[in-house]
């Protein structure tokens, strides 16, 4: 979520996903990462609303419902339960996968706000407008159906990433106003309210008790009767009017009023605590709960670093002491991981790095030449320079880069093989975005909130498995090769253009844009006599005078035998 993220709207849309037989390709020589999670992170991300629907009895919880339009912003049925159906179709397994960064699952608002400029009904399917921490919503399934989730990932080696916001909750919309009765409806609100006067019924001129049964003046800014109002900074800012949580200062606070009402809440008073105490341990208890391996850090910079550090701390301890309660159910011993968000950031360490963050989004890449050889050696060289230099002293320091993004557009659905091979091939961490593997199509939006065309259902009905199969093949052999993402890069060759990247005893070659025979130098990096493997073709050959000579089928991606 992107500084223009919430521009009153976080949605989109196509049709509701459906089942099709997955495109799978065999693992062969894949078999199990030689490298860790940490090193080289190979990071799904989805929206679990447009995923898949594992489960359609949850569809419509608290009386959410299709629009009867286009669908941009409602919920179109995709949960945890689906999530779990792929998992064990292999999908993220036969993508080299090893982390699935999920929307935020916790309740959001019960109803919709407008979206884009009065333009469609907007819900929360994106995870982005919180009520309540401490509770799933119901769309994205049961505690049973998380939990099944995450130990299946686990049993595949594969780590859960939540999508978490400590920057603000979400807006006070008239369904949930109306169910969990907060007075600030005018009446006849709930019989009445439209798109085009839905906020003629919501009185903002009310007495501050009657704002007092929402969050309170002490949680949050909103500039609302008994409210403080926004700063100018981006830290005391109220991104898109959304409420801007108090988590910087010092002062104890108590349960907001609609959660000590609220009958379904696992919120409970905390002695002496404040907002970021609060939401720490909310956030941290789905860590000790369930086994969450990390977090994406939604809105990075509008919070300042000391909650960052504790959230780190916190999700460190509460992993431990899942681990240490389940220890036929971990992957490894490895400490909780986090990734921030914070536009526009790029290949460079700064004091977030320093705060509890693993590693933070690249902007960078999405913009960049990707189809000429001479522009994508000089991104792989600078990306890999960068990355040795900041991670020189042991600290944490690497990038997720993406092709496409739920905040700013999808990758040309045609170009998505040439680009598919730059990203996959990148040093530091690598993050696929739902659909860039298969193309999804991009779905409606409205004029005031363009992003939500990138936010489409899963074309599980008519997935492109040309770029499925070769996505395929270049993740399983990124899983394969921390070279690729810590590697030191060489380029080789302009002719075809191919580098190596050699991280200890991990040695690989690639020539992303090879064609027909080709003739590629390797004698910085095999041994004459010494079989090599194509792991694109899956032919073999024999290094010599240097040379190995083959046929490419597609890219060049050489490893040892």
């Amino acid at each position: 979520m992107t500084r223009t993220l919430l521009a009153t709207s976080l949605s989109l849309i196509c049709l509701l996903a459906q089942a099709a037989e997955p495109v799978a390709t065999p693992i062969g020589a894949a078999g199990a990462p030689k490298s860790s999670f940490a090193t080289n992170p190979i990071v799904y991300f989805a929206i679990t609303d447009r995923f898949y629907n594992g489960n359609p009895a949850n569809d419509q919880s608290y009386g959410r419902k299709p629009d009867g339009a286009k669908e941009i912003g409602t919920f179109h049925g995709g949960d945890l339960a689906g999530l779990t159906v792929k998992l064990k179709e292999g999908y993220f397994r036969n993508l080299g996968v090893n982390a699935i960064w999920i929307t935020a699952p916790y309740e959001q608002i019960r109803g919709w706000v407008q979206g884009g400029k009065e333009e469609f009904k907007h819900y929360a399917y994106h995870g982005y407008f919180a009520l309540d921490y401490t509770v799933l919503d119901k769309n994205m399934g049961t505690p049973d159906e998380l939990r099944e989730f995450v130990d299946t990932a686990h049993a595949q080696g594969v780590r859960v990433l939540f999508d978490i916001v400590m920057n603000h909750p979400g807006y006070l919309d008239i369904e949930t106003a109306h169910q969990l009765n907060i007075p600030v409806l005018w009446k006849g609100a709930y019989e009445q309210y439209t798109l085009k006067d839905y906020h003629g019924w919501i009185d903002y001129n009310a007495d501050r008790k009657q704002w007092a049964e929402w969050w309170g003046g002490d949680w949050v800014r909103a500039g609302l009767n008994g409210y403080t109002a926004a700063g100018s900074s981006d830290l005391t800012m109220q991104l898109a009017y959304l409420p801007d949580f108090k988590t910087e200062q010092a002062k104890a606070v108590g349960l907001p009023a609609f959660l000590k009402k609220k009958t379904d809440t696992g919120a409970v008073a905390l002695p002496n605590a404040t907002v970021r105490d609060y939401l720490v341990t909310w956030l941290t208890n789905w860590v000790r709960d369930y086994g969450v391996d990390g977090f994406r850090v939604d809105t990075a910079k509008h919070v300042e670093m000391a909650s960052w550090q504790a959230l780190k701390q916190a999700g460190n301890a509460a992993l431990a002491e899942w681990k240490a309660k389940n220890p036929q159910k971990k992957i490894d011993d490895a400490p909780f991981w986090m990734v921030g968000e914070v536009f526009p950031h790029a290949v460079e360490r700064t004091a977030y790095f320093d705060n509890g963050f693993d590693s933070l989004i690249n902007f960078d890449l999405q913009d960049r030449k990707l189809d000429d050889p001479l522009e994508l050696d000089r991104l792989y060289g600078d990306y890999a320079r960068k990355l040795a230099a900041g991670s020189s002293e042991g600290k944490a320091f690497d990038v997720l880069s993406y092709l496409s993004s739920h905040d700013t557009r999808l990758y040309k659905r045609d170009q998505l093989i040439t680009a598919g091979t730059a990203l996959l091939l990148a040093p530091g961490g690598v993050q696929i975005f739902y659909g860039d593997e298969t193309a999804r199509p991009d779905g409606p939006a409205s004029a005031g909130d363009p992003q939500q065309s990138t936010r489409s259902s899963m074309n599980w009905a008519s997935p492109n498995t040309a770029v499925l199969a070769h996505w395929q093949k270049l993740g399983q052999f990124r899983a394969r090769h921390p070279a690729l993402a810590r590697g030191v890069h060489r380029k080789l060759s302009d002719e075809p253009y191919a580098f190596s990247r050699i991280h200890g005893d991990d040695r690989v070659v690639a020539a992303p844009f090879a064609k027909g025979e080709v003739s590629i130098s390797v004698a910085h990096v095999y041994k004459d006599g010494q079989m090599v493997r194509d792991a694109y073709s899956g032919t073999t050959a024999k290094v010599e005078g240097g040379m190995v000579k083959l046929l490419a089928q597609g890219p060049v991606l050489l490893e040892t035998q």
